[in-house]
Formats: C-alpha cells, sequence, structure tokens
C-alpha cells in the first residue's frame, strides 16, 4: 500500500484520558460488537492507560518483564507480541469494519501511513518497513532519522470488525521498554516524541494531528 492507495475511511472519535487496561478491553469488546451488529460507526478511541506489559499466546517467557519492577503483566488478544503502555503514551483503539477487499493485514498497513502522516505533521519524518522475505510480518512506524521506533501496533479482525491499534510514545517514561523485549526484537531502540524532537508537541497537539489524520472527529 502506498500514500496514494488509502482511501477515505472518516471514524468517530472517542476522546479519554487515563483507562485502566482491562476496563478498556471490556469497553472495547462492546464497542466491537456493537459495530458488528450495525449498531455503531467506525471508531477511534483515543486514550493511556497506567503501566502495564501486555503480553500475547506467542509471547516467549523470555522475553517478558522481571517481576521486580512491579509492573503488571496482561494477556490480550490483539496480534503482535510483548509491548508497554503507561501515562505520556497516546493508545489509539480502532473499531473499524473492513471492507470486502480487504483483510487484517491490508488495514494494518493503512494505520501505518495514517501514523506516518500524523508523525510528519508533527516535525517528525517517519516511515513504516518493508518485512524481508521469509521474515516474520514488521508491524509499526520508526523514525527517519535514528531509526528508532516510535508506534507500536497490534491489531485483530473478528466477524469483519478490527480491534486493539496503535501506541504512541509521546512524552512518557522509556525506561520500562528497557525491562522485557518488546515486539519480539532484542535490538529494538523504543523512543518517544520527546526524545526525538527539541521542540516537542503537547498531548493535545498530538490527539488533535492523530485524530485528523484518521480522518476522526466527535459525533
Amino acid at each position: 500500500m502506498s500514500e496514494r492507495s488509502v482511501r477515505a475511511r472518516p471514524l468517530t472519535l472517542v476522546d479519554d484520558d487515563l483507562v485502566d487496561y482491562e476496563q478498556a478491553m471490556d469497553r472495547m469488546n462492546d464497542l466491537v460488537a456493537a459495530r458488528q451488529r450495525d449498531e455503531s460507526p467506525d471508531t477511534l478511541w483515543l486514550l493511556s492507560h497506567p503501566q502495564v506489559f501486555t503480553a500475547t499466546k506467542r509471547t516467549a517467557a523470555e522475553h517478558l518483564p522481571d517481576p521486580s519492577h512491579g509492573i503488571p503483566v496482561v494477556l490480550t488478544g490483539r496480534g503482535g507480541q510483548l509491548t508497554y503502555h503507561g501515562p505520556g503514551q497516546l493508545v489509539g483503539y480502532l473499531i473499524v469494519r473492513l471492507r470486502p477487499d480487504e483483510g487484517v493485514v491490508d488495514y494494518v498497513r493503512e494505520v501505518e501511513l495514517r501514523m506516518v502522516e500524523a508523525l510528519e505533521k508533527l516535525g517528525l519524518p517517519a516511515e513504516r518497513r518493508q518485512t524481508p522475505p521469509g521474515s516474520e510480518l514488521l508491524t509499526g512506524v520508526w523514525t527517519r532519522g535514528t531509526g528508532r521506533k516510535v508506534v507500536s501496533i497490534g491489531m485483530r479482525a473478528s466477524r469483519g470488525v478490527t480491534s486493539h491499534g496503535f501506541a504512541l510514545n509521546v512524552d512518557g517514561d522509556l525506561d520500562p521498554w528497557h525491562y522485557a523485549i518488546p515486539c519480539g526484537m532484542p535490538d529494538v531502540d523504543m523512543t518517544s516524541l520527546a526524545r526525538e524532537l527539541p521542540e516537542p508537541p503537547s498531548m493535545d497537539q498530538v490527539r488533535r494531528l492523530v485524530a485528523e489524520a484518521y480522518e476522526a472527529s466527535t459525533s
């Protein structure tokens, strides 16, 4: 997928601040069920979480954090592997009905491109990466200048509707990323807007430009 092939897809915006991860999963599942029944529109839900690591069934035991750090680990149903959430990170859950001609991997590519658009408007040149032949699917967004990963993406689809989404590091503590092996990538260098930009934007600015990149607005 190229930038030119991203078709219009207006979303309804839901904006929250700090929401407990497991409570957010309950609400997200309700939103997914309503979308599957065509009782609600395609939705972007922006929020943040208290500190938590989320792991999938594919996460290797040696990639998990040392429990002594005191950050809980929660098993989640999305794709991908282990990731971290915490204050200062913008999470976006995407509850979207897939078109008949696309699968969840196609939509993940669109998510990456929309995040690249938002980051460039925020002053940070960024890129998605092609997966080398025979390798596991690369998802996320990296900075062009430093080659660090700034956006994590993990999604799934059920009955034609997506769930989960992306996590953009804005100005939170990056130390917890070193407590584990994020994204199944031992050599990945996770970064944030605050680390990359001399004058980083506020969280409010980030929320606004990310919402614009997804054509998302309140109803």
